[in-house]
C-alpha cells in the first residue's frame, strides 16, 4: 500500500443514530484533520438503531467521505416474539424477578446463537468488500469500534487477509468483561467461543484501545497493546459552558407518549425555582441506583422544606420498572419527566439543573467503565453524583476535579448528607457549580493524543 494518512473507521453507530455510541467517532472525525489524517467512514446503509437523533446529522463534517453496504440483522424477527426485545439493540433487557419466559428465552438465544452479537451477519461481506476498497484508495489504516464487537472481527479478517494494514481495536465497552455478560444465559460452549474471539482481537489488532485507564490495564492482561484515550466533551466558543454532546434523541409522538409517564411542566419556568437532580440518557434496570430513590425518599419525609423544593428530572428513556416504582413512592410530586428531546433542549435541561446523575453496573468488572456522558456533564459546571463500583475510574475523575461524588450501591446516610448538604448551599443562596480545569478530556485534545497513536503505528 502506498504511504497515506488516511484511516478508515468502521463503526456500526453513525448519525442519525442516537446514545454514546456515536459521539465518540463522530468527534474524532471531526477533529482529525486538524492533525493531519483524513478519515472516512464505513457504516451500515440500513442499521436498525435503538435510538435516533435526527440533529447529529448537523454535526457531520460536511466534506467527510462516508462509505455505506447494506446489513441484515434480526432484530424485526425478535420484535415479533416480544417488544421488549427492542431493547436488545441497545443493550439492555429484563432482569431478575423482571424477566419473563419470552424474556429469558430472547437472551439464551441472543447469546448462544449470534456470537458475538446480532450484527455478526455484517462481518463477512464487510470484510470482502473492504479488502478491495482499502486497496484501490491505497489507505493502511483501519479503526474498528465496538460495541457491536462484531466490527472487530471485520478487522480480524481484514488483517489475515491484509498483513501488512495496520489496525486498532477501539472498545467502548469491554467484551467479556461487560456486567451484563453473565446474563446472557451462555452454555460453556458459547463462553469459550466469546472468549476466544476477544483474545484473538487482543493478540492481532496494532493497538486497542480502552475508554479507561481500568479496562486498558485489564486488557493488557489479556495479551492487548492496549491504551487508554477517554471519551471526552466538544467545547464551542460560542457557549459559555461548551457542551454540545447529550444523549437525547427525537422521537416520533407515539414512542414520546409511551415512555413519559408522568409528566409535569417545568417548575424552573414556574413561580418557584427548585433543586434539580437530572438524569440525563437511558437508564436500565442493571445501573437502577436503587439507594438513591430511598435516599430521597427518606429526605423528602424528614424535612418538608427539601420536599417541597425538591425536583427530579428524567431526560431521555427511563425503563418503565423503574419510573413506576419511583412513582409509586412520595416522590411522586417531584418526578418531572421529559422523555426524548431534541438535541440542543436536552443541553439546557443539563445547564438547568443542580446535580446531575450518572449511575454504572454496580459488579467490580465495571470499575472502569466511564460513560461518555461523565464528560458532558463536566463541561458544564454542575456537580455530580455517581453510582458504581467502589474505587472506580469515575471516581478518580470526579476527585482530580473536585467536580462531585461517587457511592456504590449500598450506601445510604453518605448519600442524603452529599445531598441534603448541596441543598442547604443552594438554598442559602451559595454556589454550587464546579471551577476545575478539564480541558485534558475536551475532544480536540483526546484527539491530539489519537493522532499521536496514529502516527506511531506508521514508523
Amino acid at each position: 500500500m502506498e504511504n497515506s494518512k488516511k484511516v478508515l473507521i468502521v463503526t456500526y453507530y453513525w448519525p442519525p443514530a442516537g446514545g454514546p455510541g456515536v459521539q465518540r467517532w463522530l468527534k474524532f472525525a471531526k477533529y482529525l484533520p486538524e492533525f493531519g489524517w483524513e478519515p472516512i467512514i464505513y457504516t451500515p446503509e440500513n442499521p436498525s438503531y435503538p435510538l435516533v437523533d435526527e440533529t447529529l446529522t448537523k454535526e457531520v463534517p460536511q466534506d467527510l467521505k462516508i462509505v455505506k453496504t447494506n446489513i441484515w440483522e434480526p432484530y424485526q424477527i425478535a420484535e415479533k416474539f416480544s417488544k421488549s426485545n427492542k431493547k436488545f439493540k441497545g443493550g439492555q433487557f429484563d432482569v431478575g424477578k423482571n424477566q419473563s419466559f419470552v424474556s429469558k428465552l430472547s437472551i439464551f438465544i441472543r447469546g448462544n446463537f449470534f456470537i458475538p452479537d446480532a450484527r455478526k451477519f455484517w462481518v463477512k461481506p464487510s470484510i470482502k468488500f473492504l479488502k478491495n476498497y482499502l486497496q484501490e484508495n491505497h489507505i493502511d489504516t483501519i479503526v474498528t469500534t465496538g460495541p457491536p464487537h462484531s466490527l472487530h472481527l471485520i478487522g480480524l479478517g481484514l488483517k489475515k487477509e491484509l498483513p501488512d494494514l495496520k489496525w486498532i481495536a477501539d472498545f467502548r465497552d469491554p467484551w467479556t468483561e461487560i456486567s451484563y455478560y453473565k446474563h446472557l444465559k451462555l452454555t460453556s460452549g458459547s463462553d469459550r467461543k466469546h472468549r476466544e474471539l476477544e483474545k484473538s482481537v487482543f493478540e492481532n489488532a496494532d493497538l486497542t484501545l480502552a475508554t479507561s485507564y481500568t479496562d486498558a490495564e485489564n486488557f493488557r492482561k489479556n495479551g492487548a497493546n492496549a491504551f487508554c484515550v477517554t471519551n471526552g466533551f466538544d467545547k464551542l466558543e460560542s457557549r459559555s459552558v461548551g457542551v454540545l454532546e447529550c444523549w437525547s434523541v427525537q422521537a416520533s409522538e407515539n414512542s414520546r407518549s409511551e415512555s413519559i409517564g408522568t409528566l409535569k411542566p417545568s417548575n424552573s419556568q414556574t413561580l418557584k425555582p427548585k433543586f434539580t437532580l437530572s438524569y440525563v440518557g437511558v437508564l436500565e434496570q442493571l445501573r437502577n441506583p436503587d439507594n438513591l430513590w430511598k435516599a430521597l425518599i427518606t429526605l423528602c419525609v424528614k424535612h418538608q422544606d427539601f420536599a417541597e423544593d425538591f425536583e427530579l428530572k428524567f431526560v431521555g428513556r427511563v425503563d418503565n420498572k423503574i419510573l413506576n416504582e419511583i412513582e409509586n413512592s412520595v416522590l411522586k410530586n417531584n418526578i418531572w419527566n421529559l422523555g426524548y428531546l431534541a438535541h440542543d433542549e436536552s443541553v439546557k435541561e443539563m445547564e438547568n439543573s443542580d446535580l446531575l446523575l450518572i449511575t454504572n453496573f454496580p459488579s467490580e468488572s465495571s470499575k472502569g467503565i466511564i460513560p461518555g456522558k461523565l464528560f458532558e456533564y463536566l463541561a458544564t459546571g454542575k456537580k455530580i453524583i455517581s453510582f458504581g463500583p467502589k474505587d472506580a475510574d469515575v471516581e478518580t475523575i470526579l476527585n482530580k476535579t473536585n467536580a462531585g461524588k461517587h457511592f456504590d450501591y449500598s450506601e445510604s446516610l453518605e448519600i442524603q448528607s452529599f445531598i441534603f448538604s448541596l441543598y442547604e448551599d443552594w438554598k442559602n443562596g451559595k454556589s454550587i457549580q464546579n471551577s476545575a480545569d478539564i480541558n485534558e478530556f475536551s475532544r480536540r485534545e483526546l484527539t491530539k493524543k489519537l493522532a499521536v497513536k496514529l502516527e506511531g503505528l506508521r514508523v
